[in-house]
């Protein structure tokens, strides 16, 4: 199934959503505020993207997430938990964990929430366990949520079901999997979108969101990468 998200929509409340690759997101409001989630380098597998923004969240110190000196135009680079205000985006960091042993594998993890056009969106880096109660509702009722979900280094499929269930977003966009660019010991997407009964397949994209173009029931959509 196409997504009508994939429709081109103008004004200050839509925000252009790109899924460059891996965990990394480009984020455009209307206005012309730019937000790239976790910068990859090109060990990834993916073309590393040639892209401005105002900000620049990493979740975690790793090469597939923290490529911060390939974004362009002097961002506000944020790796802390806390909250944070910047250019009237209000930004939450969560700190989590790597792995399901306390960070004692893989290290720490930040969990971002933020508001772009209204709309609140999720970013969960590669968390390595499910939420407890605590960050579950500092994270809940989101509008959009960025989820990993190809395993190993990361919840997988089933864990990602949970997150999404517990979440309950309005959409939800799959990342972190195996795919023909990166190669990575992890599963691909296929075994996450057969948990779901709407699933739609937007090709490279961009999304174009806003809160009134947002399903009423929760949809997932899949991106293929845009980078190159």
């Amino acid at each position: 199934m196409a997504s009508e998200l994939t429709k081109p929509r103008e004004g200050k409340g839509v925000v252009k959503l790109t899924w460059l690759g891996h965990a990394m997101f480009l984020l455009e409001v209307g206005d012309g505020r730019r937000l790239v989630t976790d910068p990859f380098d090109a060990q990834v597998g993916y073309p590393v993207p040639e892209v401005s923004a105002d900000i620049v969240l990493v979740s975690h110190d790793h090469f597939d997430h923290n490529n911060v000196s390939a974004i362009k135009g002097n961002p506000r680079v944020i790796k802390e938990p806390g909250e944070t205000e910047v250019s009237g985006i209000v930004i939450r960091g969560f700190l989590s964990h790597h792995d399901p042993k306390g960070g004692s594998e893989r290290g720490p993890n930040i969990v971002y929430r933020f508001t772009m056009g209204g709309m609140d969106f999720v970013h969960v880096g590669d968390l390595g366990h499910l939420p407890d109660q605590g960050l579950a509702e500092k994270i809940s009722g989101a509008d959009v949520l960025l989820v990993p979900v190809g395993g190993t280094f990361t919840i997988d499929d089933q864990e990602a079901e949970q997150l999404v269930r517990m979440i309950k977003p309005r959409l939800v966009i799959p990342m972190h999997f195996r795919n023909d660019a990166c190669a990575f010991p992890i599963k691909t997407v296929e075994p996450f979108l057969q948990r779901f009964d709407r699933v739609e397949r937007a090709g490279k994209g961009p999304l174009y969101l806003s809160r009134e173009a947002l399903p009423d029931t929760m949809t997932v959509v899949l991106l293929d990468y845009a980078s190159g």
